[in-house]
């Protein structure tokens, strides 16, 4: 959606960039109601199905001139010692693989009190076309969509998760 509002506002407005950043910063407020509203659902399902102790929302961290975004990092330590991290998209698009991509393969280089982890990627949507929820899972990660105003696990019975 964001990119939708953008691309009409600079066909219909060029000559107004002022414009065009204040509506700009209202897709970035809208991506991060998105993430409000999944933050609720997503901590049930990482803690009750997958079993994760720290669940710790909008996590960011700069290192050596480098900067890393997450949504949503979570993780337990002991038995399980696995990681997850959800990137959270109000429209998904095939960019938002490759984001979450880069993420995981970043991220014990941001955090290397995690590298002896299991790592697994979870990406959420409000809006997500079937053909790219099977590229989704084809690269392994979770799926997550929104259902009667809560994210809920989209995965087939067979899926088998992506270790990072």
């Amino acid at each position: 959606m964001e990119f939708y509002f953008k691309l009409i506002i600079c066909i219909t407005i060029p000559e107004e960039p002022e414009l065009g950043r204040q509506i700009g910063g209202l897709g970035a407020k809208f991506g991060s109601f998105t993430e409000g509203l999944a933050l609720p659902s997503m901590e049930t399902i990482l803690r009750q199905r997958f079993g994760m102790e720290v669940v710790s929302p909008s996590v960011r961290v700069s290192k050596n001139g480098q900067h890393l975004e997450i949504d949503v990092l979570a993780y337990t330590n002991g038995e399980l010692n696995t990681a997850y991290i959800v990137e959270v998209k109000s429209h998904a698009r095939e960019e938002s693989i490759t984001q979450l991509k880069s993420i995981l393969q970043r991220f014990r280089s941001f955090f290397p009190e995690h590298k002896d982890k299991k790592l697994y990627g979870i990406l959420a949507s409000v809006d997500l076309s079937n053909e790219l929820r099977e590229k989704i899972l084809q690269e392994g990660f979770y799926v997550a969509r929104i259902h009667d105003q809560v994210f809920e696990l989209d995965i087939p019975d067979n899926f088998q998760p992506q270790t990072y």
